[in-house]
């Protein structure tokens, strides 16, 4: 009797612990309306403006993307690349460092004219450089007449190549007194290391100074400065005895 009291509670413990599921009816709606179909007709044409067209390709593609394709496609074939994601950023880079590069060759440009006087295009203004070519004067020293060229340049106010016939004339009667060797190829300090005498040298050393000054600073020289080299020059050049 005990044992059999035993299993029966034990039955009636486990069915209490069941609990009652409740199943409730479906709630999903069902749209049953009525379906009317829709035709449209050339959706091609209506919709082939530039605007409607969502994949690029290389050919209606700008002209920007095609160069940037053709030339991600040499640095592929250049130097070997698989990636074309690495090609494309290899490209970008090229492009900016060449961005960079053509701006500051512009900025070179244009500063180079505005500090020798050439800016015609920049400022519509034509150059005031001697348009007189002096090589032919330079190879021709000892048959050229100086002192007219000289009048000539001071007459049309070109200062700079007035120093310069200035020194030209003064290289042709240190020639003659042979006191240099002249040389279209030689330079100041080689025709001052040829002078021996110190005064002479002396006063070589100032004058190569202002022909220095002037000719190669390329800047307005004013009749003040012009008359200091003039002077300078004049007083070396009498003193000279051929």
């Amino acid at each position: 009797m005990l044992v059999c009291f035993s299993f029966q509670e034990t039955q009636a413990d486990t069915y209490n612990e069941f609990s009652i599921v409740k199943i409730e009816n479906d709630t999903l709606k069902i749209d049953t309306s009525t379906i009317k179909p829709r035709h449209f007709n050339d959706l091609k044409e209506t919709y082939s403006d530039d605007d409607f067209i969502y994949e690029r390709t290389i050919e209606n593609s700008g002209w920007w993307t095609r160069f940037k394709k053709w030339l991600s496609n040499k640095f592929r074939s250049l130097f070997n690349i698989k990636n074309a994601g690495q090609a494309s950023r290899m490209t970008d880079l090229a492009i900016k460092i060449g961005g960079i590069l053509l701006f500051v060759l512009v900025v070179y440009f244009i500063f180079r004219a505005i500090v020798n006087k050439e800016g015609t295009w920049v400022f519509g203004k034509s150059s005031d450089k001697s348009i007189i070519p002096v090589t032919d004067i330079e190879a021709n020293i000892h048959t050229t007449d100086f002192k007219n060229l000289i009048a000539e340049a001071e007459e049309n106010s070109n200062y700079r190549l007035a120093v310069r016939y200035y020194y030209l004339w003064l290289l042709k009667k240190l020639s003659i007194a042979e006191i240099i060797h002249y040389d279209v190829e030689k330079t100041n300090n080689d025709y001052r290391n040829e002078i021996e005498a110190l005064e002479v040298k002396k006063e070589f050393t100032y004058t190569s100074y202002l022909y220095n000054y002037i000719w190669y600073g390329e800047f307005d020289v004013n009749d003040e400065q012009f008359d200091k080299a003039k002077r300078a020059f004049d007083s070396f050049i009498k003193s000279i005895k051929a």
